[in-house]
């Protein structure tokens, strides 16, 4: 048994615990695999044992990866699905909405209309998730949820034929005390309910929230999708280590 299947054995037990302990089944509850920072075979490794969406931070890192993938994506099977969850630069758009299957940061109007054009010259429907900023911290990216971009956003999406709205998505605040997180993964399900009501014609069913060290918390306020990395592929390397270690191989 590799190191792999061992932390998802691990951690299938402790989703299904936590499912459990909040009453609900493990059906109810996706898991996607960051693999931000960890190599295509680790992908690949993680397909081979049954899991089927992957979500990476950066499209410049992902680009790399993406050619040994192609055949696995394509699977005739049940091909692997690799979403983009980090903050993505409108300048970027075009080149994301070719190299993803999703988009899990949508965050600004403007966004939106370079992700719908870029996806229509593709040919291809993409779904993308809305992330909310419910934190203070600086560092965060998402839509402020009570803004006029964040109306306007849920007003239009509708109209762009490209774009898919599947859901919410946000982040925790980093080290915060566990009612802290919990407030904050039950605000997004209280906003996903409103706006929900507000805008029947989006389908908001899915409710991304929870990493590695909060999951527990993010299945008991409702997510419908957890983003795991660590507890999954292992510690990462820093970056500015990687890129220490890059250098020295050019």
């Amino acid at each position: 048994m590799t190191a792999l299947s061992e932390n998802l054995e691990r951690l299938e037990e402790a989703i299904g615990q936590a499912c459990s302990a909040a009453g609900r089944k493990r059906g109810e509850v996706e898991l996607m695999a960051v693999s931000k920072t960890f190599p295509a075979e680790a992908i690949a490794e993680a397909a081979a044992l049954g899991l089927t969406l992957f979500g990476e931070n950066r499209v410049q890192e992902f680009a790399s990866k993406a050619p040994e993938l192609a055949t696995l994506r394509g699977s005739a099977g049940q091909p692997a699905e690799v979403h983009l969850i980090g903050h993505l630069q409108s300048n970027k758009a075009a080149r994301a909405a070719e190299l993803f299957d999703g988009v899990d940061s949508l965050d600004s109007v403007r966004l939106a209309e370079r992700l719908n054009e870029a996806a229509g010259k593709c040919g291809k429907r993409l779904p993308v998730l809305i992330e909310v900023k419910l934190s203070s911290e600086a560092a965060k990216t998402g839509v402020e949820p009570e803004s006029a971009e964040a109306a306007s956003l849920l007003e239009r999406l509708p109209d762009w034929p490209h774009l898919e709205a599947r859901g919410l998505m946000t982040i925790a605040p980093w080290g915060a005390a566990e009612d802290v997180t919990r407030a904050c993964f039950r605000s997004l399900r209280l906003l996903r309910d409103r706006w929900a009501v507000a805008h029947k014609n989006l389908k908001l069913d899915v409710l991304s929230m929870g990493m590695s060290g909060d999951f527990a918390q993010a299945i008991s306020e409702g997510a419908t999708r957890i983003r795991i990395g660590t507890a999954l592929f292992g510690a990462r390397t820093p970056r500015a280590e990687r890129r220490s270690r890059e250098s020295e191989l050019d």
